[in-house]
This record gives C-alpha cells, structure tokens and sequence, in this order.
C-alpha cells in the first residue's frame, strides 16, 4: 500500500483536498492518507497528525500569535515524514508553511504535488523559484496560472476550479423561503464576513452598520442572511455586533445549505476570498472587501506585484467587474453605498450578471479533483 501525506492549512483547501482524497481513491484504492487538515479530510479518510483549525490565521503579523502552534505542526508533521517516507506529499494552498515540508521532502526524496498554488503572481513572486527547486509538478485552478508558471520553468497543469464539483444548489428562491419563513417578495442580502475568527471581529460590526444604514434609508423591506461557518460560534456573533443590531434589522442566522441560501439572495457582501467564485457561480453580484491589519497592509504593500483587482472574480474577468473595498474603504457609508447601487440599480446589477457568465465561461469544465487526481496518481506511477 502507497503512502501519501496531504496538507490542508484553511478551510476551502480542507474541502478541495477532501474531494482530491477521493478521486485517488476511486482510481486506486489501494492508497493511505495521512497529513494536516480538518473536517473534510478526516471524513475522506485522512489520518490527522495536526488539526489545521489551531492555525488557521489571516495576515502577515497575525501569524505570531499562532506560532507556537506552527512551530509543533512542522515538528510532528516533518517527524512522521522522516520516518513513514510516504511516496507522495501534495500541499494545498497554504504557502510558507508548506514550502517547508516542501523542502524537507525534497531532501528525503519524496515527490512533491502542489494543488491550488499559492498566489505568487500577486505577491512575493520571487518564490516560484523556491517552487521550481522543490516541487515535481503543480495543479492550478485559475485559468491563467499555467501560463505564469510555465514560462518561469514550473511543470503546471490547469486542471480548473474544484468549485465547479461543488457549487451546487438544491432549492430554488421560493423553495428556500419557504423553508426558512421568509418572504419571496423581499430583497434578500447575503453578508458574508469570513469564516475565521478575526474576519468576523474586523468585519461583521460594519457589515451590521452599512446593513443598518441602508434598510433605514428606503422604505423597501430588506432581509439580511447570515451563512455562518461552523468554526464561528453564537456568541462570537453577538459579541462582534449582532447583539445591537439583532432587534433593528431583519436578519437571519443560517449554518446549513449555504449554497442554496447564496443563490436566493439579489446581492452579497462578502469577504475576499473563495467565496466571491462561489457567488460568481452562483450568479450573485457582490461587493468585495479586503482589510487586514495596519501593519499588515503597510507590509503587504511592499510585497505585493503591480496587479489592478485583488478580488478573485475580477482578475479571472481582467476586469473592475464589481466594487472592491480595501482597508479603509470598507466603511459604513461606503459599504452602504455600493451596496445600494446594486440592489436598487437594476441595470447596474445586470451589467455585472453578464460579466460574471464571463468568469464562469473562463472557469472552464467541472472535474477539477478527477484531473488533479491523474496529476498526482502519475507521480506515484513514476515513483
């Protein structure tokens, strides 16, 4: 039996490694799994060293408070490595921390699969020469990676965006008013705040605000939903602002069928990260924000490439397809008023469901996991 580690650090990576896992298992069978991860990867049946929930952080400076755990989850994983040898490690996403194992695989002679490469074309380019010197081959989901990386000596495959398995809706608008006591008549706005801890307490008191805002100024009836991650707990949100804002506005609190509750909804206020393509599949135009600490940003500045969008939909469209808050844009007022543009402008929010089939179109085929699957099956073959 074939040994492989797989490191998931984040919850999207958890999920897409998950469904990796199981297309290897269904053309070999014959296949352990052993690594880093979370919920998804355990029930795909990978042997947890380290769950990925203890440092699972955003930001340049919020690292440090997750150290000592960073420092014990290489230690164990590298300890378990050095002696198990597996015949494959494939890193998802998650970049400095895997580009160590990466380099410790390197030396112990294990092939390397990258899935979901982390987004050196955005920022501190300089490492995909440290990936060129440490991994075998490269999975990557957005469209134009692989050309990014083969002409800087990288073997990259553009395998398409596992979200394309997954995105799936299973209620129509009506259906899941219905359910949720909702109605259908109402505009629907879905905030989407993050699903980790500190995003919440950036974020949600000036989602709730803008939130606020809006419903005080027009006179028609809006309902606000809440998809909440299942690490963010009750009280997390009343404490980070749904505690003053729970008896002035209509909002809900969902945790299941997130997808379907998504789709119901005319307009979204979202975090920036995978979930701007789930919307995007979704067909749900969206105002995009991105805020991390001062210290952070100022760093990220000096990091960062020359690129014009940092929301994923608008660099798959090559195009300010919709409004992108970052640092202190994503106010209130600001908020409040892209918001309003499009909700209430509906010619606005067509333009954007017109650009958003685009990104879909470029998005490409489902069976991303299948193709990431032969990718890594093959290096084992070779092995």
């Amino acid at each position: 039996m074939k040994k492989v580690m797989i490191i998931a650090g984040e919850a999207s990576g958890d999920l897409h490694g998950a469904h990796l896992v199981r297309a290897m298992h269904a053309q070999n069978p014959d296949l352990s799994f052993s690594g880093m991860g979370g919920e998804e990867l355990a029930a795909a049946g990978v042997d947890l060293l380290f769950d990925a929930e203890k440092i699972a952080v955003v930001g340049l400076f919020e690292v440090f408070s997750h150290f000592p755990d960073l420092l014990a989850a290489q230690k164990i994983l590298r300890r378990w490595m050095a002696g198990e040898r597996p015949d494959l490690l494939i890193l998802i996403d998650f970049p400095d921390f895997n580009l160590m194992l990466a380099r410790r695989a390197k030396k112990l002679g294990i092939p390397v699969f990258y899935y979901i490469s982390p987004q050196v074309w955005a920022w501190r380019s300089g490492r995909v020469k440290t990936m060129a010197q440490l991994v075998d081959r490269i999975g990557v989901i957005l469209p134009f990676e692989e050309d990014f990386y083969q002409k800087r000596g990288v073997e990259a495959h553009y395998v398409g965006h596992p979200l394309l398995d997954s995105v799936k809706v299973t209620k129509d608008r009506g259906q899941f008013c219905q359910e949720h006591g909702i109605d259908p008549e109402r505009k629907l706005v879905c905030l989407l705040p993050g699903s980790r801890r500190r995003e919440i307490a950036s974020l949600l008191p000036d989602f709730l605000d803008a939130a606020f805002r809006m419903q005080s100024k027009v006179e028609t009836p809006l309902t606000f939903l809440l998809p909440v991650a299942p690490t963010i707990s009750d009280d997390e949100l009343q404490v980070h602002g749904l505690k003053d804002y729970g008896d002035r506005l209509d909002i809900q609190v969902i945790r299941r069928n997130r997808y379907n509750l998504m789709a119901a909804c005319d307009c979204a206020l979202a975090a920036s990260g995978t979930v701007t393509l789930e919307l995007a599949l979704l067909d749900v135009p969206m105002v995009v924000t991105y805020r991390v600490s001062p210290h952070t940003y100022l760093l990220g500045r000096c990091l960062i490439a020359d690129i014009k969008h940092f929301s994923l939909v608008n660099l798959i469209a090559d195009d300010a397809l919709v409004p992108e808050l970052l640092q202190d844009e994503v106010n209130p007022r600001r908020i409040e008023k892209e918001l309003g543009r499009l909700l209430f402008d509906e010619q606005n929010a067509q333009t954007i469901r017109h650009g958003l089939a685009l990104v879909r179109k470029r998005l490409g085929d489902a069976g991303a996991s299948v193709r990431a699957a032969n990718l890594a099956l093959e290096l084992l073959s070779t092995d």
